[in-house]
């Protein structure tokens, strides 16, 4: 099935970016969940609508996510597993991803 024409909007109220199919009549095909911790946006959980699924929904909702985090000047940290798979598979996107600076305790 061919991808689906989609907007991408961030609903911070929601604390949730949302996909809808583009035009007047465009239904909701699927949202990305965050948390906000400072300059640290976590992705929690990504959901598609079944009618949507296949059509590049996902991967638009943390694409479009993932370009508006970076022009913000923030990092992600990805729990969801879509989230860290997606990002696994995208190296362009991998220098979003917070780096847990190493330890300094000593014994």
């Amino acid at each position: 099935m061919a991808d689906v024409s989609l907007t991408v909007t961030d609903v911070p109220a929601r604390r949730r970016y949302e996909a809808r199919e583009a035009g007047p009549e465009g239904g909701a095909a699927g949202f990305a969940e965050y948390l906000l911790a400072g300059e640290m946006v976590v992705f929690t959980h990504t959901e598609v609508d079944p009618s949507y699924e296949g059509k590049g929904v996902g991967s638009a909702l943390v694409r479009a996510s993932l370009d508006d985090v970076r022009s913000r000047g923030m990092v992600v940290l990805p729990l969801c597993p879509f989230y860290q798979g997606w990002i696994q598979r995208h190296p362009e996107y991998q220098d979003l991803v917070y780096r847990r600076p190493p330890s300094t305790v000593t014994d």
